[in-house]
């Protein structure tokens, strides 16, 4: 059963609903929250790489938008991050004045606070504006 939110409409039902209230969609980005679950191999060290292509947030200096692909490998602890709720953590940066730089170290502090993994690398491979292509990388390792 589908959900009534989700229910296909007729282009004249579409055209008369109120455009500015938020679709379902920007309602579940706006939420993005890290969501976890426990880790299926206590004690097995093993690797899980993410490749997030369509990164978007803006510029804070002149408003352009940013393209990147986010690459996040992690080595899992306790926890291990649902990637629905990750897809849309990174959608909900997508209308964010927010540098290249902060971008990833703040998706980096985010991840951090809510697996705690062993450890974690992030890249930012940004698409090249005005002739500057830039690449940004992150890393945290877990005491232990």
């Amino acid at each position: 059963m589908s959900h009534p939110e989700t229910q296909p409409i007729s282009i004249a039902e579409f055209e008369t609903q109120d455009q500015t209230e938020p679709k379902y969609g920007e309602r579940h980005i706006a939420e993005g929250e890290l969501i976890t679950f426990p880790n299926p191999r206590l004690g097995r060290r093993y690797d899980i790489h993410i490749t997030l292509p369509e990164f978007t947030c803006k510029c804070p200096f002149s408003g352009y938008p940013d393209f990147a692909t986010i690459y996040l490998s992690y080595v899992p602890n306790q926890r291990v991050v649902e990637l629905k709720a990750i897809k849309l953590y990174i959608n909900s940066y997508r209308d964010r004045y927010i540098s290249h730089e902060e971008s990833i170290n703040q998706i980096l502090d985010d991840f951090v606070a809510a697996c705690d993994p062993l450890e974690i690398k992030i890249k930012g491979d940004f698409l090249p504006r005005g002739n500057v292509h830039t690449v940004i990388e992150v890393s945290h390792k877990k005491n232990v």
